[in-house]
């Protein structure tokens, strides 16, 4: 069945870095786009940017443009999320999932927990 285990979360000083992995499983990881999203307590789940199947194109929305970087292997069927110059705002739970299932609410991970404080 599809699988996402994320993993790399962890507490953080604010300007500090992290590395977000998600190991898929389950489905053709290789032909299929992945987004990484988050969700912070009492708020809908948004789009923190998207990497297409061969990871020459990624889209980042503009509160991460510049600081963030998706990128995946398809031979581990992993992708990665580089986060750097984090700010207390990007304290929340980060999830992966294809974009089309993300879209219809399908098949979300337990997530990895990212706390920016000093």
């Amino acid at each position: 069945q599809v699988q996402f285990v994320e993993s790399g979360g962890g507490l953080v000083q604010p300007g500090g870095s992290l590395r977000l992995s998600c190991a898929a499983s389950g489905f053709d990881f290789s032909t299929s786009a992945m987004g990484w999203y988050r969700q912070a307590p009492g708020k809908e789940r948004e789009l923190v940017g998207t990497i297409n199947n061969s990871g020459s194109f990624a889209y980042y929305v503009d509160s991460v443009k510049g600081r963030f970087t998706i990128s995946r292997d398809n031979t581990k069927t992993t992708v990665y999320l580089q986060m750097s110059s984090l700010k207390p705002e990007d304290t929340t739970v980060y999830y992966c999932n294809t974009p089309s299932w993300a879209y219809r609410g399908v098949y979300w991970g337990q997530g990895t927990q990212v706390t920016v404080s000093s």
